[in-house]
């Protein structure tokens, strides 16, 4: 019997229905730093130009379509936690997917971790924030981390005999995961757990009490006993830890393991449940007499930690301008390539708007991050020292406030595709308010602006000198920093106002920045969109006003693959 004839007139088959045509492509095998001019020019202007050339080749080997597909795996598969081996054993392991071990690695062996400390000089912290603006683009969560290993340094050089102990195998370009004592390792990684139940930010108010085993003070051997609600990360090999003494609160170095080779009682109970940053794990552990040794002076805990935290918080400015720069280069690799009502996205004058404006969002926010990369390599002049501890803090609460919106917006240039979690953007969005509330919340950025202020008033002189760099380039600039100078003439209820004042301070810093430094079409539409008479970034993006080159700014920052 002959089979049925199961082709149309023309003959095509039923099942080919359609030719797949107008749609977009994956954004990879691309350079992301050779598709990033801001990012080019900025680590030239702020001092690293001697590491272009690494630069170039760090962006080519992470912009693989086989690497940026790790963080896709590290955050589809994410850690899971054994309390206990098979036998009965107390373990505390938390397993990763091999793509988190490669990312991890991949960070180390390139000194995202260390390398400002161990090959300091002139540009090292702003060539080390560019290799970590460009991974995180690949997966944030892994920077955690990379992040609190890096930030401990500073911390642990306050007490020089535990810094000879452990700051040559944390600072060592060596990944090692395995689940043994420190002595069994050449690398090691620092995690930081600070935050309880009924304190959080209020870390004063910890219970978590350390008890000595013989003399007491700085370098000496304490027991823990208490609870810590959020440690990040718990697969670290030690961590920064308050707990209070007679002296008050203070900072410890507690490791997993016992110099003995026996398991530290720090005792997993779960793992978070995150709605980003999935493939790091976080957790809630319990303290049952837990070895750790002073940091720092006693009664002086929050001032030893608070140099891993300036660290952290300024690492949450250059992971949200990451997420930034990876939201807004995939809507516009998408809008070049997707055609609507007879024309390419991208050429659609309303889109244009939007896309434009997006990019001026992340323009503003890498700009402001990596002038504070140099500050901070530059701290020993007192105005750069003075940037660090007051504009720190204006950078984190804005940069990684703005983040959330910015990645929304972005997700709607692709459309209903962009809400599919095969999309990279369900990821990017989950990621966007992460770092706003981790390392101090919106308002505890706000206070420490006003603490700042307060602690040294000479903050604010030195602020308002790096604005003046930028008098007489644009007149709406010109008058917003008139408008802002005589807000700080009247500090009643400031700190009421305290956001609003932040806001503005952050806007000004990062208008002055852009007038001084990028293209007309960017410094010209950032202060027109910003701090004109709509402005004050209260505004929907793609409402930028006439007269802005949309076209220019597109151009400038479109990727190409």
């Amino acid at each position: 019997m002959n089979a049925p004839d199961r082709s149309l007139k023309h003959g095509l088959f039923l099942a080919d229905t359609h030719e797949v045509i107008n749609v977009s492509r994956e954004l990879v095998d691309f350079n992301l730093y050779g598709q990033d001019t801001a990012l080019q020019e900025a680590v030239k202007r702020e001092g690293a130009a001697f590491a272009h050339d690494e630069l170039l080749a760090f962006g080519q080997h992470i912009g693989t379509a086989d690497h940026l597909d790790l963080g896709v795996q590290a955050n589809r598969f994410g850690p899971e936690l054994d309390t206990h081996d098979r036998f009965g054993h107390r373990v505390d392991l938390v397993r990763f997917h091999p793509a988190y071990h490669a990312l991890m690695r991949t960070s180390i062996e390139n000194g995202l971790h260390s390398s400002p400390w161990t090959h300091p000089g002139p540009g090292a912290h702003v060539a080390r924030a560019a290799r970590f603006y460009l991974h995180s683009q690949v997966d944030a969560g892994h920077g955690c981390p990379i992040t609190m290993t890096f930030a401990a340094v500073p911390s642990l050089r306050t007490t020089p005999a535990l810094a000879a102990l452990w700051e040559p195998k944390v600072t060592a370009r060596i990944y090692d995961p395995r689940n043994v004592p420190d002595a069994h390792k050449a690398g090691l990684t620092i995690g930081m757990a600070m935050t309880e139940k009924q304190g959080g930010s209020d870390v004063r108010a910890n219970t978590t009490r350390a008890h000595p085993l013989g003399a007491e003070g700085p370098g000496q051997a304490y027991e823990l006993v208490g609870h810590k609600y959020f440690v990040s990360a718990p697969m670290c090999d030690a961590f920064l830890v308050l707990a209070q003494t007679r002296g008050g609160l203070s900072c410890f170095l507690l490791p997993r393991w016992r110099p003995d080779g026996s398991k530290n009682p720090l005792q997993v109970l779960r793992l978070k449940r995150k709605m980003g940053n999935v493939s790091n794990a976080s957790s809630e552990t319990e303290l049952r007499g837990a070895l750790a040794w002073m940091v720092g002076d006693e009664g002086r805990g929050v001032r030893t930690i608070i140099e891993m935290v300036a660290m952290t918080r300024f690492d949450c400015m250059i992971g949200s301008s990451a997420g930034q720069r990876a939201a807004v280069a995939q809507a516009l690799h998408h809008c070049t390539l997707r055609s609507a009502f007879g024309k390419l996205l991208q050429q659609q004058p309303l889109m244009r708007n939007v896309l434009a404006d997006l990019v001026l969002e992340h323009e503003g926010s890498l700009a402001l991050t990596m002038r504070m990369a140099r500050a901070i390599d530059q701290r020993t002049d007192p105005h750069e020292d003075a940037l660090v501890r007051l504009v720190t803090a204006v950078g984190k609460y804005w940069i990684c406030k703005r983040t959330p919106h910015h990645a929304y917006e972005a997700m709607e240039c692709i459309g209903g595709s962009g809400v599919m979690e095969d999309s990279p953007f369900p990821r990017l969005f989950r990621e966007s308010p992460v770092n706003a509330i981790w390392e101090g919340s919106g308002n505890v950025q706000c206070l420490d602006v006003l603490r700042a202020m307060h602690k040294t008033p000479a903050v604010v002189q030195a602020f308002f000198d790096e604005l003046a760099k930028a008098r007489g380039g644009n007149a709406a600039l010109d008058r917003w920093m008139g408008a802002l100078q005589a807000e700080f003439k009247d500090l009643a209820d400031i700190e009421y106002r305290a956001r609003d004042v932040v806001d503005r301070m952050a806007l000004a810093i990062q208008a002055a920045l852009l007038v001084q430094h990028a293209p007309a079409a960017v410094a010209d539409g950032f202060c027109a969109s910003r701090l004109g008479s709509a402005g004050g970034g209260h505004r929907n993006y793609g409402t930028l006003p006439r007269g802005v080159d949309c076209a220019a700014i597109i151009e400038r920052a479109t990727p190409r693959c």
